[in-house]
């Protein structure tokens, strides 16, 4: 075996490792804020940009793609130099699509950040007293973009009794929701 096999074998066997690794990582969750990748901020964007092209993850996709293609073309190619852009080419290639995949499942995300004015119509369960007149506060919940949410409220109505049905009229400063009995 030529030296050049032997480079590019240590280089895929390592890259393949590692990639492995992050693979397993990044389906369990593991991967985020691990200090892995060593973004470079030349150009002084400090993060803004959700996808770097300089990271630890894309340096082992190129070699990866570099060393694997540089493997299976070794014999069919003769010029080493035609065999290194060939290699080259496909690393890049490796890496453009590897980020353009990442880029497609993080549009997939969904924020789990709810804010309190997204209550304002909606049904409630008098989940603790709420005294009549706002005298005293009690807590509702409801169910807020498919998970149920538990705040204070008042009511400038009656008394509303664990229970109860309420609709959600405004929020109030302090986020304390002011609800009114639904009526039946």
């Amino acid at each position: 075996m030529e030296i050049m096999q032997k480079v590019l074998y240590c280089i895929a066997g390592t890259t393949t490792l590692i990639f492995a690794v992050q693979a397993v990582m990044t389906f369990v969750g593991m991967d985020s804020d691990s200090g892995l990748d060593a973004d470079a901020n030349a150009d002084g964007f400090d993060g803004v940009y959700p996808f770097q092209l300089f990271t630890f993850r894309n340096l082992i996709n190129f070699l990866l793609g570099f060393s694997w293609c540089g493997l299976v073309f070794y014999h069919s190619v003769g010029n080493l130099f035609l065999l290194g852009a060939v290699s080259t080419l496909f690393g890049c290639i490796l890496v453009g699509v590897v980020m353009w995949m990442f880029f497609q499942l993080s549009k997939m995300v969904q924020s789990g950040n709810i804010s309190i004015e997204e209550t304002v119509g909606l049904n409630a369960n008098v989940y603790l007293v709420i005294a009549g007149h706002r005298e005293r506060m009690g807590k509702v919940q409801l169910s807020v973009k498919g998970s149920i949410r538990e705040y204070d409220a008042v009511t400038d109505g009656d008394t509303l009794k664990t229970g109860d049905l309420a609709v959600v009229e405004r929020v109030l400063e302090g986020n304390i929701l002011l609800v009114k009995k639904l009526n039946n």
